[in-house]
């Protein structure tokens, strides 16, 4: 990525001090302490990369954990073909950036291989294809544990993770076998085949991870501020308009001055209308805010229990 680029691209969060708080800091100590723990109970770890503000928090800690060293497992990056690509484009920037080795794997060669079948329909997503995308790079590479960047306050289904989450041999979650982790005495045993879903972020919240981005002074990707973008409206949400979506006749593109508060596929993320051009800006719109972050996530919103069959299925 050239510098241009970058400066196009990429904003830099602002050198103020927080207005809306200071980040706690043990929370930082207690995800760099799972962070290491990672590195010394796993033999193939591996990071779980989406190029979102989570995922990105996830590399500074990390950066963090080991210092001066880089950091001593790769990226991952499960890439759908459907995502932003301001987020593509941002992912090999930080990579390059700091250094770390990135691995791409897309579902668009399980979907050629006849593993997985393209969803059709208005609200056709390649979101719960990625399960299997990443089942098999898990088994490609060895991977023993992913770490990823799920919090508990995002989603009722991620709520029931525990920081150590342990997946069968078929990559499954079963809510009943989570085991206890008292007083942060993490266990990492895993039988063969096994695998661990890692989320040292998971006692933090949204606005948490904006406070920390603000006092770390972190570079996100730029839709995560507000610009000017073509969309649609469908179902009192706006979709930022791409050649993904199915669009019925009716939903034609308009310029809007909008934003984006978590970001997945193009198919499957809503926007949000925002002025925020400033991390103070994003910070107070989610305190105002009287929906959850992944409330704009159509994926959610399949059935009651969405997220929490796909992640027995082996979602992230």
């Amino acid at each position: 990525m050239s510098n241009v680029s970058i400066e196009k691209d990429v904003e830099v969060a602002s050198e103020a001090q927080p207005k809306w708080g200071v980040f706690p800091r043990e929370l930082e100590d207690e995800a760099i302490y799972i962070i290491r723990e990672v590195a010394a109970q796993f033999e193939r770890p591996a990071l779980l990369f989406s190029g979102g503000k989570d995922s990105i928090t996830l590399v500074r800690l990390a950066q963090k954990a080991f210092y001066p060293g880089k950091i001593p497992f790769p990226l991952v990056h499960i890439d759908t073909g459907h995502n932003f690509p301001e987020t593509v484009e941002f992912r090999d920037w930080l990579a390059n950036e700091v250094g770390a080795d990135l691995i791409v794997r897309y579902v668009q060669d399980s979907i050629n291989q006849g593993k997985v079948k393209e969803e059709t329909g208005k609200y056709a997503s390649r979101n719960a294809l990625q399960t299997v995308t990443l089942l098999d790079t898990i088994e490609e590479f060895k991977f023993d544990a992913c770490i990823g960047g799920a919090r508990r306050d995002e989603e009722k289904a991620r709520a029931k993770e525990r920081i150590f989450s342990v997946r069968d041999d078929f990559g499954q979650w079963d809510a009943k076998r989570q085991r206890p982790e008292l007083f942060d005495m993490l266990n990492g045993r895993i039988s063969i085949g096994e695998n661990v879903r890692v989320f040292p972020i998971s006692n933090w919240t949204e606005l948490d991870v904006w406070n920390y981005i603000k006092e770390e002074k972190m570079a996100i990707p730029s839709i995560y501020y507000s610009h000017k973008r073509q969309v649609i409206e469908r179902d009192g949400m706006l979709w930022a308009d791409s050649e993904y979506l199915n669009k019925d006749a009716e939903e034609i593109p308009f310029e809007a001055t909008v934003r984006f508060r978590t970001v997945g596929d193009m198919t499957c993320t809503a926007a949000v209308s925002s002025e925020a051009v400033e991390l103070d800006d994003i910070i107070g719109e989610i305190l105002a805010a009287e929906i959850s972050e992944r409330g704009a996530r159509i994926d959610d919103k399949r059935s009651e229990a969405a997220m929490e069959k796909r992640k027995q299925q082996g979602y992230f």
